[in-house]
């Protein structure tokens, strides 16, 4: 755990005191400082480390990176069609993918591109599909129509009674050891991560121009450093945060919707493709789908639960029945007494919105990535839920652009 002392000393780590403008006069202890130390965070903080004169730090208050939603999710590399044609979360993810998969392929990181199955059971359903797929011509993301005949051959035990719909460049990643290659290039790149660190408060200077003092307390004693900007990706934390500095009539609620995940024991059925039920627009998730790790096992889930609290991890079987009836649509002659309860994961959210496109957008909730207006330096991610890990190094690049109007691609 770090001191008082120690995170005193975080300034004296800086590589360099190099500004980037040279018409600045602020002297900080650093150029940016980064709080949250999830795949975002960290993929943001490297991105700017990597710049010339950089000198980062990411600041994290838990004791290890990526603690919160990074490795409690699916783990799914998202093709990018579910979300709005203008949206940040389509340009973002579909730039994300690109950029995650040649990563994984140059530095052996763990993936595979397995592809993703989603399955309509009726002529409505199928309906859905069919938006989605002339939606996907909209945005050069491929999908294709699997054929009764394919679909027996190569995955027998799925039901699909109204037709299935593929996203070949759909695909999962070991997300720790993403977070870990993305936190060991960091360092090397000259950042400083301050793990332990809970930020109590971040106190912008004559409104961001004078730069931004922020505040940890560690062991009940509370420091600080300063920073030329303050990027808040925080995930969980981020709205209260950014609450904690915005005058009220631009304060936001939290919302927090908590899935569990459960496991599957059986070694029968096993799919070799992501199993993913149609969209229903309604939901806060995409519905209780089939997804694999590394080693091929299966879960399920998550399901979705509108909980108060952002550290309510607790898992139950309350919703278990709903979800068993629910992955018997689309694998009917999977072994309903295999399925346990296995962790659970929370979305940070700006409401409680469809986490897919309508075509109208009213329910849609997009990201909330901005040069916060009134300030300087500040830059504001909030509402990152998925598909925030496969957008995180395109997010990297969207807030270099922000800061400076211009990215360079890092890999």
């Amino acid at each position: 755990m770090l001191s008082r002392k120690a995170f005193r000393s975080l300034s004296s780590q800086s590589p360099s005191k190099k500004l980037f403008s040279t018409s600045s006069k602020l002297h900080a202890d650093f150029t940016h400082a980064v709080v949250g130390g999830g795949a975002v965070g960290l993929a943001i903080a490297r991105q700017l480390q990597s710049r010339e004169g950089a000198s980062v730090v990411l600041i994290e208050r838990h004791g290890m990176v990526g603690y919160e939603t990074s490795s409690r999710n699916s783990e799914v590399i998202h093709a990018g069609i579910y979300y709005g044609l203008s949206s940040l979360k389509a340009r973002l993810c579909i730039r994300g993918k690109n950029l995650l998969y040649e990563l994984c392929e140059k530095n052996a990181i763990p993936y595979r591109n397995c592809g993703k199955w989603i399955v309509a059971q009726d002529g409505e359903q199928y309906k859905e599909l069919e938006k989605l797929h002339e939606f996907t011509q909209q945005i050069a993301v491929p999908t294709r129509w699997v054929s009764q005949e394919e679909a027996k051959r190569r995955e027998p035990d799925v039901r699909a009674a109204g037709g299935i719909l593929e996203s070949p460049t759909t695909g999962i990643v070991d997300s720790h050891s993403y977070m870990q290659f993305l936190h060991g290039d960091f360092e090397d790149k000259g950042g400083v991560c301050a793990l332990q660190s809970p930020v109590s408060r971040v106190v912008p200077i004559e409104n961001g121009r004078g730069g931004w003092e922020i505040f940890t307390n560690v062991d009940g004693e509370e420091t600080s450093i300063s920073s030329e900007t303050f990027i808040n990706s925080a995930g969980l934390a981020a709205i209260p945060l950014s609450n904690s500095i915005m005058s009220p009539e631009r304060q936001r609620k939290p919302y927090y919707a908590k899935g569990t995940y459960f496991s599957y024991s059986a070694s029968k059925p096993s799919p070799k493709t992501l199993i993913y039920p149609a969209p229903k627009p309604s939901l806060g998730g995409l519905g209780t789908h089939l997804t694999l790790d590394m080693g091929g096992r299966i879960r399920f889930g998550p399901d979705v639960e509108w909980i108060e609290s952002p550290d309510d991890y607790s898992v139950n079987d309350a919703r278990m029945p709903e979800a068993l009836d629910e992955i018997a649509e689309y694998l009917p002659t999977y072994d309903r007494s295999a399925v346990g309860l296995d962790y659970a994961g929370i979305r940070p959210k700006l409401g409680k919105g469809g986490a897919v496109w309508k075509g109208d957008g009213k329910e849609f909730l997009d990201f909330y990535i901005t040069k916060e207006e009134g300030f300087e330096g500040w830059i504001n991610l909030l509402g990152i839920e998925s598909p925030g890990l496969t957008s995180s190094l395109a997010i990297g690049e969207e807030v270099e652009r922000l800061l400076y109007g211009s990215s360079g691609k890092v890999i």
